[in-house]
């Protein structure tokens, strides 16, 4: 599309909403970008939701469950396809996701997305790459390799499992990574995780998106490209995100707007997952937000959300009488062992040796109580922005928050945050979790080495009977609930 002088180029995007062991959420949008001069030299500048009228996409808004269609004239034609062959096509008219149930659990799927024929994300990619320190969209060599892989039953043993843990990551890549910046660098080592070790799923630690000059405020959807969007391209198509919320996700922090959770609900498509669960007991939304998902008979993770509404004079969410049935159903009394594993994620660490945080009394007084009459043995957090890991009546709390940016001060409040050892100081980082049976191992991954491959950053061991990777254990006791 020509327009001023200029050229109007449409990046389509497909990315995996929703999955569970039966049903799956497929959404899909777009983001404008204005070129001035040749497609694969000129220079890019991504078109402002405020300014997609004025040049000529007739839209609002991109990307999410509000979005309006790119088919306003027709269907988007959906097609899924399990591991056997087996093809199922829908049509989905005045929205731009679609929602199959029935599935097989346990079971691979390709999908394609086809709107007014033509295959949505079908043509090679482009994608957001740094030159000269400019930033454009060039060809990527890539295609989209479109597949899910369904949750095992719910009712039957959980099988042997890898997932990533992600926090503090939502500060773009719209221009190069200097300083302690560095999620460019993460989220290509969590593409390369994805593949090399079969994850199935990502949970974040919250501060999904920040306000920044450069990157948006995250209350637009065009903010979410640089942060979210173009970074995890080729992960969010295949596994689902599950989100908790941060500070910087939502009015607490100065500076900030509510917009973003907002906007987190939308792009993420928080309600129309999980707001069928509220009647369950399985999520608790409005004001925060509280679910939990399982992965077969053995394993649940627990999303609770630890911000508040303002900086001063406001309790945190999980302290609302709205979400009390919630965690008292999620933390039951007795070390209930219908599950071996019950973990909960949330931004805010009860135990953080610094630099810039401290320990969160209110997490200890009305979480950890929870925690520890229900069996819980292992619990993600982030805030921090750096690698953690602290050990309290046989509970191990890590903090991951260096997905986006790593703090280069040292913690060093070791004693009162029961700290066993930590990392992260000196570059960016994630988790790679895997979970088999009764034994869990977490290894804190950092950028790709030169020769591409996935690598570990270094650990700084407090306590000398650390191993790394880390390990977490259940006792014959909890395991069988005698």
């Amino acid at each position: 599309m020509a327009r001023n002088n200029l050229f109007i180029h449409r990046e389509e995007y497909v990315y995996l909403a929703g999955l569970t062991h039966d049903t799956v959420i497929i959404a899909w949008g777009a983001f404008f970008f204005k070129v001035n001069g040749d497609l694969d030299t000129g220079k890019w500048n991504i078109v402002d939701d405020d300014a997609l009228n004025d040049m000529g996409t007739a839209r609002s808004n991109l990307i999410g469950a509000s979005s309006a269609s790119y088919a306003p004239n027709g269907a988007a034609e959906v097609t899924i396809t399990d591991e056997s062959g087996n093809s199922r096509t829908e049509l989905f008219n005045g929205a731009n996701h679609a929602q199959f149930s029935g599935l097989k659990a346990n079971t691979r799927y390709s999908y394609s997305v086809k709107i007014n024929g033509k295959a949505w994300g079908g043509t090679q990619l482009r994608d957001w790459v740094i030159e000269n320190g400019e930033g454009a969209m060039r060809l990527s060599g890539r295609d989209y390799k479109n597949e899910f892989h369904t949750f095992p039953d719910p009712e039957k043993a959980s099988p042997p499992v890898a997932f990533i843990v992600l926090g503090d990551f939502g500060r773009g890549v719209r221009t190069p990574s200097e300083g302690e910046t560095c999620q460019r660098e993460i989220a290509e080592a969590i593409d390369k995780a994805v593949v090399t070790h079969d994850v199935r799923f990502m949970i974040t630690t919250g501060d999904n998106i920040y306000h920044g000059k450069k990157q948006g405020s995250g209350g637009q959807d065009d903010d979410w490209f640089f942060t979210f969007f173009q970074p995890y391209r080729h992960v969010i198509n295949r596994v689902p995100v599950f989100p908790c919320v941060g500070n910087h996700d939502d009015g607490e922090t100065f500076g900030e707007s509510s917009d973003d959770r907002t906007q987190l609900y939308d792009n993420l498509h928080i309600k129309n997952r999980f707001l069928k669960f509220i009647s369950s007991g399985e999520a608790s939304l409005d004001p925060g937000l509280f679910y939990r998902f399982r992965f077969g008979s053995d394993i649940e993770f627990i999303s609770i959300d630890t911000s508040k509404k303002r900086l001063l004079f406001s309790e945190r969410y999980f302290r609302h009488p709205n979400h009390q049935q919630f965690l008292e159903a999620a933390f039951p009394e007795g070390r209930d062992d219908s599950r071996m594993w019950r973990i909960p994620f949330f931004h805010h660490p009860p135990y953080c040796a610094g630099p810039n945080h401290s320990n969160k009394n209110s997490v200890i007084e009305h979480l950890l109580p929870k925690f520890k009459r229900s069996g819980v043995r292992a619990a993600f957090c982030g805030h921090e922005h750096n690698l953690q890991y602290a050990l309290d009546e046989g509970i191990s709390y890590f903090v991951t928050g260096g997905g986006g940016r790593f703090s280069s001060d040292a913690p060093g409040r070791f004693k009162e945050a029961k700290t066993q050892a930590w990392g992260g100081n000196n570059e960016g980082h994630f988790v790679l979790g895997k979970i088999d049976g009764a034994a869990m191992t977490l290894t804190p991954l950092g950028k790709l080495n030169e020769s591409g491959e996935l690598r570990s950053i270094g650990i700084n061991l407090i306590n000398a009977a650390v191993k790394i990777p880390f390990h977490v254990g259940m006792s014959a006791t909890a395991a069988t609930g005698m």
